[in-house]
């Protein structure tokens, strides 16, 4: 059975309209409490991001877990996967995040992580929507859940990223600029940066409930690249409003993406023989990254994209590292999800043992020239069975040969299809880029 409600990662849209409206999260509240509860484990946790609309979302779900008979413990403004810890240290039945990731202000959503801090299988989603479509019926009175805040939250993630590299890692000596996006680590990333001794500049660090993901963090780091020239920053840091994606810049203020963070960090754990097996992309995943893991000796096999599958498929094959362009990391052997600040911890870790800039260190893998445009459609739309944009996808498949790609794929939170081609020669992927993408357009 297919799942009505949920997308790629919980529920998601514009609030006011769809699933993001009060009536229909607090039903999603109650459905998940009576879902994934029990007797024993009768605890939520609730985080949330610095969008507006998260004190709404926040209200409607502690009324709905309590009219289930549930228990929530509120956290405040944490990242992602800090609810995804959380919610493992504090033994809870389940972590819920109120966040629309990287969109702007707009927009929100929730998601929901297990006991363990993983994302839910399918099978529970449907279940909860299956509840949803049951009639609200409220505990007796003597049987309503509770609410308390939890205060040292934000105190107790800060010293688990830290922990997350070996105690005589120190960046003593290092300038960085760190990039919140006016989100969510916007008082945590700053502070663990500079407890383990760098120097750190913090932009975008002043969220007002509307300016989350605006001209900032890791989805625009022209902020990011610009502070680190301007402050003659060692690197740069940029975060999504959720605190699942990095985006790194160097020295001399170029962007380091998820391919490359995620071959640096694969090429260091197989030096010190921590790997343990081979490296998972997605379809999205820049060809240069699989040639350098080949070139060194590593395994590499491309999931769908979503680090949902990521996950999926490091579990698959009993490995550790993933990742994806966009700067969702995942190293299991540290954290259950993607995670921003630990991923950029690994990497600090890695250039303050090596004595090496981040500008040296990315140099081990050169990237293929790759066009994305996104372009806007209408929801639902099927790209397979337009016969004018495939025709128009095989002969840019024909002109690249062996030396690139051609990927067409429905986003999974927003109503667009991204057109992504790669290859060698960098004006050849740019027109044929712009030549299918037209195609869309016009057909869809």
């Amino acid at each position: 059975m297919g799942r009505k409600y949920f997308g790629t990662d919980g529920v998601r849209g514009r609030v006011g309209d769809g699933v993001m409206t009060p009536d229909f999260v607090l039903k999603l509240g109650w459905a998940a409490g009576r879902v994934l509860c029990t007797d024993d484990r009768n605890l939520v946790l609730i985080g949330k991001d610095t969008r507006i609309s998260g004190y709404m979302f926040e209200s409607v779900l502690e009324a709905g877990l309590s009219a289930a008979g549930v228990d929530s413990r509120l956290l405040g403004p944490m990242p992602t996967p800090a609810v995804a810890y959380l919610t493992r240290t504090l033994r809870a039945a389940a972590g819920i995040v109120i966040s629309a990731s990287h969109n702007r202000f707009h927009d929100n959503g929730v998601k929901f992580f297990s006991a363990e801090g993983k994302k839910l299988p399918h099978e529970a989603e449907i279940e909860i929507e299956n509840q949803i479509g049951q009639a609200l019926a409220v505990v007796g009175s003597d049987k309503l859940g509770k609410v308390e805040r939890v205060n040292d939250a934000a105190g107790r993630y800060i010293e688990f990223c830290k922990s997350t590299v070996p105690t005589r890692t120190r960046l003593n000596g290092l300038k960085i600029v760190v990039d919140c996006a006016h989100g969510a680590t916007y008082h945590i990333a700053p502070s663990v940066f500079s407890e383990l001794g760098a120097e750190v500049i913090s932009t975008a660090s002043q969220p007002n409930g509307l300016n989350i993901n605006e001209g900032c963090g890791s989805t625009d780091p022209g902020l990011l690249c610009a502070a680190v020239l301007e402050h003659q920053a060692d690197l740069g840091i940029a975060i999504d409003g959720d605190g699942d994606r990095v985006i790194m810049a160097d020295s001399t203020g170029a962007t380091v993406d998820g391919d490359e963070l995620l071959f640096l960090i694969a090429q260091a754990r197989k030096s010190d023989n921590t790997l343990h097996g081979g490296v998972v992309g997605t379809q999205m995943s820049n060809l240069g990254l699989e040639h350098a893991l080949r070139d060194a000796g590593i395994g590499f096999k491309r999931a769908a994209v979503g680090d949902r599958n990521v996950v999926e498929m490091l579990h698959a094959h009993s490995w550790i590292l993933g990742g994806e362009p966009s700067g969702h990391i995942i190293c299991l052997d540290r954290m259950t999800t993607c995670d921003a600040i630990i991923s950029a911890l690994q990497v600090l870790h890695i250039l303050v043992t090596s004595e090496q800039s981040l500008h040296e260190a990315k140099s081990g893998m050169h990237k293929y020239p790759q066009t994305l445009i996104n372009i806007p459609v209408q929801s639902g739309v099927d790209i397979d069975s337009v016969p004018e944009i495939q025709k128009i996808v095989r002969h840019a498949e024909s002109d690249l040969g062996d030396s690139g790609r051609v990927l067409l794929r429905p986003s999974g939170t927003e109503p667009l299809v991204r057109v992504m081609v790669e290859g060698a020669d960098a004006h050849k992927v740019e027109q044929l880029a712009q030549h299918i993408a037209e195609c869309v357009s016009a057909s869809c």
